[in-house]
């Protein structure tokens, strides 16, 4: 459990920097942006290793519940981790999509880690995406503030176009399946859905 706070501590505490305007100004202005960034990718990537290997660990040794989630919330959980993909490609093919979420890449983040939190009742996963969720509210909360544009992914205009949307759709529903079949089980150690895996 010390190794998944440890990450989720590198990990959102690199992203939640990135917030507090000023000081990463500061940094930049004294690195230069390109090795900032370089240097904000390799924190946020040993982060998201530690979290993945210290979340194994947890598994590995035994789930500590809080509470039981009922059935039908795994079946919710499904749903929600799609719209969460389209959300997600949203990001990068601009149309009506984004142009009403303003944010999909966030918006998709706090989808999946608002699902997840759904369908498990674990002190570990409360943990692991009760912690994304709430960066992610603070995140949103923090871009809206600003006085700048921010683009958390994709291009900065969206053209609003239905073809763009249907594009988000088909992509993000192609990277939901693809990940739901093989790589959440390859990735994660856990079947999404236990009929099609053997």
């Amino acid at each position: 459990m010390a190794l998944l706070v440890l990450g989720l501590i590198v990990f959102l505490g690199v992203h939640a920097f990135t917030m507090v305007r000023g000081a990463r100004s500061r940094l930049i202005s004294a690195l230069g942006e390109g090795p900032y960034k370089a240097l904000y990718s390799v924190i946020s990537l040993i982060g998201l290793v530690v979290i993945v290997i210290g979340y194994g660990q947890y598994r590995h040794a035994g789930y500590i519940p809080v509470w039981e989630p009922p059935i039908w919330t795994r079946h919710l959980t499904l749903l929600l981790v799609w719209i969460a993909f389209v959300c997600l490609a949203a990001a990068y093919f601009p149309g009506w999509i984004k142009a009403r979420l303003k944010h999909p890449m966030l918006a998709g983040v706090k989808i999946w880690a608002f699902a997840h939190l759904l369908a498990n009742g674990d002190l570990g996963s409360i943990l692991l995406f009760g912690s994304i969720l709430v960066w992610a509210v603070i995140a949103r909360i923090s871009v809206k503030r600003r006085d700048e544009v921010v683009d958390h992914g994709g291009p900065a205009t969206p053209s609003r176009t239905i073809g763009n949307d249907v594009l988000a759709v088909v992509v993000g529903t192609v990277a939901y399946v693809v990940f739901a079949v093989w790589l959440h089980p390859w990735l994660i150690g856990v079947p999404v859905l236990p009929s099609l895996q053997g």
